[in-house]
């Protein structure tokens, strides 16, 4: 029953996004808009989620075990993740969420901070000077 239930909820979030992303416009450059990818990843999860739903695993075993928390905490990690970036700003969320990502997988405090700080930084410099997408830089409450 879980992997209906399961299988339903991925079912509405990406009905949702999929009509969510028809209305994405972009005012440059690329040709298809930008709601191309948002709609090609809902379109699949709904199909992977109609294989839930309709073959479920006969024997489900539901355990709070140690994958099950490392999974909840990377949920909790990228939910803070999109709630922060606009307050923190791009390169210090992403620092925060790709060093908290790394410790959950086993990296020691310091190299996951440098991670974390590698990431942020450089994509910011990849998105921003390169790639001439803006992103936000600092904290909402500084500027």
């Amino acid at each position: 029953m879980i992997d209906r239930l399961v299988g339903l909820m991925i079912l509405v979030i990406s009905v949702t996004v999929f009509l969510v992303a028809r209305g994405y416009e972009a005012g440059f450059g690329d040709p298809l808009g930008p709601a191309v990818f948002p709609q090609m990843v809902a379109a699949l999860a709904a199909i992977l989620s109609l294989g839930m739903i309709f073959r479920p695993d006969p024997n489900p075993d539901f355990r709070m075990d140690r994958a099950r928390l490392k999974q909840l905490a990377t949920l909790a990690v990228l939910i803070g993740y999109v709630l922060l970036l606009e307050p923190l700003g791009f390169p210090v969320s992403t620092t925060l969420a790709t060093a908290l990502l790394a410790a959950l997988f086993g990296a020691r405090a310091m190299r996951a901070l440098a991670t974390g700080l590698g990431t942020g930084v450089g994509l910011y410099l990849l998105f921003n000077n390169v790639l001439g997408l803006p992103l936000p830089l600092a904290p909402a409450f500084i500027g």
